[in-house]
């Protein structure tokens, strides 16, 4: 079977934007253009409420499909047949192709043949076509009964197994029935660039990926303490990472050696405030990356009350240390709701496994979870003089690797 030449992209929020709608359909164009481009020879262009892709060489279907549908913006994918006659008879040529191809020797086929019922719906945006939409459906509906009723095909208008979509654009007919949902959301780079402290958990990589669905471009922070965490921990994050890049596109990553900071804040700190110093630091770390960077925010995986660090009291003290704000969009999830979330994009099997990072190394028995930042100011105290190098080496030394 030969590879679909034309797919339409549709999409959803992106149509809310009036004027500046344009720019969005630009910009998502842009990212298509650019996960297609090593596939082989496409078109992309966009015309009012559609995006249009034309293929001009063989390529691989099935991974162009997977690519597109892990764009944000994109809420479907239509493989499309083309009417190049502009008449009715063009358009029902169409239709029968695309029947023929879609539902006749195809093994991708969910039906047996043609046994399945359909309706015919017709979107004239072109009003010069000499049919009206219902005057198309009609005819259509008769046609294709007339060459596959025999063969088991039936119509339904009210609940119909296949809904065959005909849109009338310009001087061309466009015709399908196959939706392949997308991921929504909005295009990368429609919403400035956020800095995400990414760990080695299942809920960081949620926090990541929902954000980025907002439009917003990625980069992201690691903490690694050698010797007390793995070369290992270090690959796993950076594999998740690399899953989370198939829909954000390219990230900045930073490697950022943590242990002589833990190291200092264990010396000098009560064991019980650890967690929150190591984390109000942790975020001064990720301030300074992400101002260099030109981000315009934090983003964390927290959830209240998952864990001692995560109590309200917890995060109001960790997010003080900080300017810039901090953003948390599994904040009211539960546990069960986020690792549903990561095995939906594909994170969650490498979350899972048993490489330890760099939060669970100095965790007291016993820690805080109603921190006072008076007691939280006071302990830090101890650490003027002694921790400022130490911050300054880890922000320097921060070792920058591509993910993609």
């Amino acid at each position: 079977m030969e590879n679909t030449k034309m797919f339409l992209i549709r999409y959803a929020e992106i149509g809310t934007k009036g004027k500046n709608r344009y720019v969005f359909e630009d910009i998502l164009c842009k990212r298509i253009r650019n996960r297609l481009e090593p596939l082989g020879e496409f078109k992309v262009w966009r015309d009012f409420g559609r995006i249009y892709i034309e293929s001009f060489s063989d390529y691989d279907e099935d991974e162009a499909l997977d690519r597109l549908t892990k764009i944000f913006g994109i809420v479907g994918v239509c493989p499309v047949t083309v009417a190049e006659d502009f008449s009715y008879e063009g358009i029902r040529t169409a239709v029968f192709k695309y029947f023929e191809e879609t539902f006749g020797d195809n093994p991708d086929n969910e039906y047996d043949g043609y046994n399945f019922s359909f309706k015919a719906h017709t979107k004239r945006i072109n009003k010069d076509f000499p049919m009206n939409s219902m005057e198309v459906d009609i005819e259509i509906g008769h046609d294709l009964l007339e060459k596959f009723g025999d063969k088991g095909l039936t119509v339904n208008v009210h609940k119909p197994d296949v809904m065959l979509e005909v849109e009338i654009r310009g001087d061309k007919g466009y015709v399908y029935s196959k939706k392949i949902p997308g991921p929504g959301g909005l295009p990368i780079g429609t919403n400035g660039k956020a800095m995400s402290l990414l760990s080695g958990g299942i809920d960081s990589p949620v926090a990541t990926y929902m954000i980025a669905k907002r439009g917003v471009e990625m980069e992201a922070v690691y903490f690694n303490s050698p010797p007390y965490t793995s070369q290992r921990a270090l690959e796993k994050v950076e594999k998740l990472g690399t899953i989370l890049s198939q829909y954000t596109g390219p990230i900045r990553f930073y490697n950022v050696n943590f242990t002589d900071v833990q190291l200092c804040i264990y010396d000098n700190c009560p064991h019980d405030q650890l967690t929150i110093i190591m984390k109000r630091i942790m975020f001064q770390i990720a301030e300074r990356l992400a101002e260099k960077d030109e981000c315009q925010a934090i983003v964390t995986g927290e959830s209240i009350g998952q864990v001692s660090s995560q109590t309200m009291q917890s995060l109001g003290v960790i997010d003080a240390a900080v300017q810039c704000p901090v953003y948390r969009p599994v904040i009211g999830m539960d546990k069960q709701e986020i690792v549903e979330y990561s095995q939906r994009i594909g994170t969650f099997e490498t979350s899972i496994e048993p490489y330890e990072d760099c939060c669970t190394i100095f965790v007291d028995k016993h820690p805080v979870t109603k921190p006072k930042m008076y007691a939280i100011e006071r302990s830090e105290k101890k650490l003027v003089g002694k921790i400022e190098e130490l911050i300054d080496k880890a922000v320097e030394t921060a070792e920058l690797i591509i993910l993609k």
